[in-house]
């Protein structure tokens, strides 16, 4: 445990370290340096001006001991006067015949901490198996800007000029324009190779360098697959065919991207973009949730459909997988504009919808009043009353307790987990972040269990009460939420509760996490925090809430981690029991209700944890459930596949 502990503080001194994607030098560490002619045809006829090292003894020119710093004009250097004329031309004489011996030359230098604070516009790099130092907006080289702008070791006066030479050559001020246009252009970012938790084998990590190749821009969508191959590595070493049923897999079904024109309340014309994918349907019908969030593009809409498609696999009611959604952002909105653009944007998601196609579903963004406006559009375009669109609007579909079945099912999950360690739920402090639908009903079932939940968060910070809620502080922040006010307006009923601007609850001491947010929430910063807080369990709310290097860092903790594919499974067994035509017109108890979540958290629990063992994975192992629930999801995906031929 202490080895891992290490090994976190030292991640945690790197990632303070890390400004510039810079390579961390050792302060000595021996660097070779070119010094080359300018290709920049402003210094073609720039003077070269010889500047002694302070470091070295002052020798004659002949050792080469000097820097060769161009100038544009004569002028003092360091402080000392000017040459005479004649010492001038001695001066300049001897500096073209040293030009003209010896062009290039190379000089060892010792990396200086200093510099990365001086010079913030460059970074250390390999190149050719030398450590360069590279311009942070050209991505060259020193030498590809005349010389080494480290090559002067000088003033501050002379490194400053050095810095302004290189700011001032044409090479630089064109990749300043370049870098300018591109961000005018508003580019998705570029991601740099994935950051995987482990090595990987020749063909896994074939599979993951296929998929960035073809999806370079799809950061959510690489993440995603980076974590379910590194789980299914031991299956695909065990039995090689099937790696082409997940070469397959890994490449959704359809696509579907259109425009969604809609008019304001003053008639004015807006244009969003609509997203669905389809991604399997070798185990049933897709189902899947609708999102609308300015964040949503075809990255987040494949990577939430693929994670839907593995939680579909798990459960005992085989279904495919699928989601979608808008960037259309129903905040702010007034309820006639929100129907008018439900209404539109199924103007043209109807065509791939069916109760033998495709189910949507509830996701963020769209709650009951979005799900009956889009379900009053396409029955009115199909023309008949079928679909079953999840909701709780018992009167035209769905279960009355659809919108409590996640967050309970979450709740049940986390005590499933704890009782496999020998511990209950019972007065263990709980953070939860966001405060939507599902964190609400987190809360509200934690307090059920005697559990002392302390956080809640929103957009712009999070809520702290350090004597934990209750069911008086719950249905406050219900009203507060109800009425979209800031979870500010709290702190006028409890004064001693504290509400921290821009900020996220991982700091705070708890025993147990509840991410509900959204898709990477926890970076590898916040992971050290949640390590540091003394929390040993991680109940993932939504989808894929940490980055790969948060990921790494509470394995090496021994954090235990609930995937989202695992603890989903009360939500989607209820919303798979909706599928029978008999279904909704059921009133369950609460009883009854809660006995059937209870009984599909923990069937999906043994069946992950079995996967687990059966590839050597051991349930002390604190990733056991992740690599249980995607084993268990991946073979009965591929042996459906399989019996399907290539289709």
């Amino acid at each position: 445990m202490s080895t891992s502990m290490d090994e976190i503080n030292l991640l945690g001194q790197a990632q303070r370290q890390q400004q510039h994607h810079m390579a961390v030098r050792g302060i000595g560490e021996e660097i070779d340096l070119e010094i080359d002619q300018c290709e920049d045809p402003s210094f073609s006829d720039a003077a070269l001006v010889a500047v002694p090292s302070p470091q070295d003894p002052v020798v004659p020119a002949d050792d080469h001991k000097g820097f060769l710093i161009p100038c544009s004009q004569p002028a003092a250097v360091d402080g000392q006067p000017q040459p005479t004329p004649p010492q001038r031309e001695e001066h300049e004489g001897t500096l073209r015949l040293l030009a003209h011996t010896k062009k290039k030359k190379k000089v060892v230098k010792k990396w200086r901490e200093e510099w990365a604070d001086t010079y913030k516009w460059a970074y250390v790099a390999v190149h050719d198996n030398t450590s360069r130092i590279f311009c942070t907006v050209c991505k060259e080289f020193g030498r590809k800007h005349r010389r080494n702008p480290y090559g002067n070791e000088g003033s501050r006066n002379m490194q400053m000029s050095a810095l302004e030479e290189h700011n001032n050559s044409l090479l630089h001020k064109e990749a300043l324009r370049l870098q300018s246009a591109s961000k005018e252009k508003v580019q998705s970012p570029e991601i740099e190779r994935p950051v995987y938790v482990k090595a990987l084998s020749k063909t896994a990590a074939s599979i993951l360098e296929s998929v960035s190749k073809k999806d370079p821009h799809e950061a959510e969508f690489i993440q995603s697959i980076q974590e379910v191959v590194h789980s299914i590595e031991p299956v695909l070493v065990k039995n090689s065919q099937y790696v082409q049923i997940l070469e397959r897999l890994l490449e959704p079904e359809r696509c579907f991207v259109f425009r969604v024109p809609w008019i304001d309340d003053r008639g004015e014309a807006h244009v969003n973009r609509g997203f669905r994918v389809q991604f399997s349907q070798a185990l049933g019908p897709c189902r899947g949730g609708l999102r609308f969030h300015p964040s949503i593009n075809l990255s987040v809409a494949k990577f939430l459909a693929f994670e839907q498609t593995l939680k579909n696999a798990l459960s005992l009611y085989k279904l495919g997988g699928a989601a979608g959604g808008s960037d259309f952002d129903p905040k702010g909105k007034s309820e006639s504009e929100v129907m008018r653009f439900c209404q539109s944007f199924m103007d043209e998601l109807y065509r791939y919808l069916g109760p033998d196609q495709d189910l949507p579903a509830e996701d963020a963004g769209v709650g009951p009043r979005e799900m009956g406006y889009l379900f009053g559009q396409y029955r009115r375009l199909s023309g008949h009353f079928q679909g079953n669109f999840t909701g709780p609007k018992i009167f035209w579909s769905g279960s009355s307790f659809r919108t409590e079945a996640t967050g309970y099912g979450l709740v049940f999950c986390a005590r499933v987990v704890l009782a496999d360690m020998n511990k209950e739920l019972k007065g263990l402090r709980c953070a939860i972040s966001g405060s939507g639908k599902i964190a609400m009903h987190v809360l509200e079932k934690l307090l059920s269990c005697e559990a002392i939940p302390v956080t809640v968060s929103d957009s712009k910070g999070y809520l702290l009460d350090g004597d934990g809620f209750d069911y008086v502080k719950y249905s406050l922040i219900r009203n507060i939420k109800a009425q979209q006010k800031s979870l500010k307006e709290y702190l006028k009923t409890f004064p001693r509760a504290k509400y921290i601007d821009d900020a996220k609850p991982w700091g705070e001491q708890c025993d147990v996490a509840f991410p509900c947010a959204s898709q990477n929430e926890i970076d590898q910063g916040e992971a050290l925090a949640i390590v540091t807080s003394g929390c040993r369990v991680l109940i993932e709310c939504s989808n894929m809430p940490c980055t790969a290097q948060a990921v790494d860092i509470l394995r090496k903790a021994k954090v235990h981690v609930a995937p989202a594919k695992a603890t989903a499974a009360g939500g989607v067994a209820v919303g798979e029991l909706e599928l029978n035509s008999e279904f909704s017109l059921m009133q369950w108890s609460v009883e009854d209700f809660e006995n059937k979540i209870q009984d599909a958290v923990k069937q999906t629990y043994d069946r992950s944890m079995k996967a687990a063992q059966d590839y050597g994975i051991m349930k002390e192992n604190p990733e056991s459930l992740v690599h249980g629930a995607n084993i268990s999801a991946f073979l009965n995906i591929a042996q459906a596949m399989t019996d399907q031929g290539c289709v």
